[in-house]
């Protein structure tokens, strides 16, 4: 064996060594659970993943990533996970809460596994939310109000931010723009 062989050989495991553990530390400041990611719609780990969808639910989304966890014998699970900016409350707001069970939805549909929770990432704070039946209930009795009501035209403005009106997709349209 030559002499040079083993010090780098043991050169390259603790490199290896290292680079688990960044990478451990990088996925965890993410808030991003262990498992292998899957699916993306973040233009920093690639090309962006087409939208999810649900026909019968008439629900599209897109999740920032989805975990895939291995649980050995039992199969695999999908965690969505969705990262948002901002200020970090001190519980997940409701409808971070509706979109995290929409996501969920999307993904049993998807990849035929029920997500047991999805993960909301604030900058200062990860909340997991547990994917439960009345949450599924609640979120599909909301989409019935939803359609229900229709597309109202004249729906009033719920905040005095323009920093959020400059981020609406309906600025455009509405009467109510700050």
């Amino acid at each position: 064996m030559d002499i040079i062989a083993i010090p780098l050989g043991l050169i390259l495991f603790f490199l290896a060594l290292v680079f688990l553990w960044q990478s451990g530390r990088q996925r965890r400041s993410a808030g991003l659970p262990g498992g292998r990611v899957i699916y993306t719609d973040t233009s920093q780990w690639g090309a962006v993943e087409e939208a999810l969808y649900h026909p019968l639910l008439e629900l599209t989304g897109k999740p920032d990533y989805l975990i895939e966890q291995s649980k050995g014998k039992r199969g695999h699970t999908v965690i969505p996970v969705e990262v948002k900016s901002g200020r970090t409350p001190d519980a997940p707001y409701d409808g971070h809460i509706f979109q995290l069970a929409a996501y969920c939805a999307l993904v049993e549909r998807e990849y035929g596994v029920r997500p047991p929770y999805g993960i909301i990432r604030y900058e200062k704070r990860t909340f997991a939310v547990d994917y439960t039946e009345e949450l599924e209930d609640a979120l599909l009795d909301l989409l019935v109000e939803m359609r229900s009501t229709g597309r109202k035209r004249n729906v009033d403005r719920s905040h005095d931010q323009a920093v959020r009106c400059r981020g609406c997709g309906y600025r455009e349209e509405c009467e109510q723009a700050l």
